[in-house]
């Protein structure tokens, strides 16, 4: 009920934010940055070390939260906080990328090259590519950090290369002219998914985790939690239901 609220309130001052009236919309753009502020300080707080200070990260951020603001779209039916946070996050890497600061620390050199020495041996041995769950657990991290390392240390790509190897379109194809176009919105599904899992019972974590993080089949998952592989088929079933309504709200 309270999530419910606050999100009216929220709609509220956004409706008025995107408003004809110059002084309503200023008044509630100001209590919707206000309000909102913890997300600024979040994403601020994450590049703290990437030698901006972080007041200005807050500044910067707040200049996400503006664009959030003006861009929201009130038919989505999205929480604010879902579609704001990659905008802030997003102005913020944009300022460190086109200023040129943007620093890889030494924990996550050390832990990239870690991880690269693991994936060429388990490649070697095995003849297969290593999974990030794979190569996390051999280096003593969590798949996150690994994949967070892994792309620190990744070369920029050129717009003419293949997204994929099996894909024959080139990555310029997939990119539009204006870079935030799709960001937002790609990210935002990606913190709604998150949220619905989090939401999910125990099981279903565990079942979703194995059947499409770890590449098992109904009857393996079925095995390791002591089930039998006809729940599996049924939860799995469910398990897809919950998460089409979650993502249509």
């Amino acid at each position: 009920m309270e999530d419910n609220l606050l999100r009216e309130r929220h709609y509220a001052l956004l409706r008025a934010a995107q408003g004809t009236d110059a002084e309503g919309a200023r008044v509630a753009t100001e209590a919707l940055i206000a309000e909102n502020m913890g997300l600024v300080r979040t994403a601020a707080l994450r590049f703290r070390e990437r030698g901006t200070e972080y007041e200005d990260l807050l500044q910067i951020g707040t200049i996400g939260m503006l664009r959030a603001i003006r861009t929201f779209d009130l038919a989505r039916g999205t929480a604010f906080s879902t579609f704001a946070v990659p905008l802030i996050v997003g102005e913020i890497r944009r300022h460190l990328r086109d200023d040129g600061m943007i620093r890889v620390s030494r924990s996550y050199k050390k832990l990239a090259s870690d991880l690269a020495r693991k994936r060429s041996e388990i490649a070697a041995r095995e003849g297969r590519d290593a999974t990030i769950d794979e190569l996390a657990a051999a280096c003593g991290s969590s798949p996150e950090e690994a994949a967070v390392a892994l792309c620190s240390v990744s070369p920029v790509a050129s717009l003419s290369e293949c997204c994929f190897e099996e894909d024959r379109g080139e990555l310029a194809e997939r990119i539009t002219d204006d870079e935030s176009a799709n960001e937002p919105a790609i990210l935002s599904d990606r913190i709604a998914l998150h949220a619905a899992i989090d939401r999910m019972p125990p099981l279903w974590r565990k079942i979703l985790l194995l059947r499409y993080f770890r590449d098992r089949t109904q009857q393996q998952t079925a095995d390791l939690l002591g089930l039998s592989q006809v729940k599996v088929s049924r939860e799995e079933k469910k398990i897809l239901d919950f998460l089409r309504r979650e993502m249509s709200v």
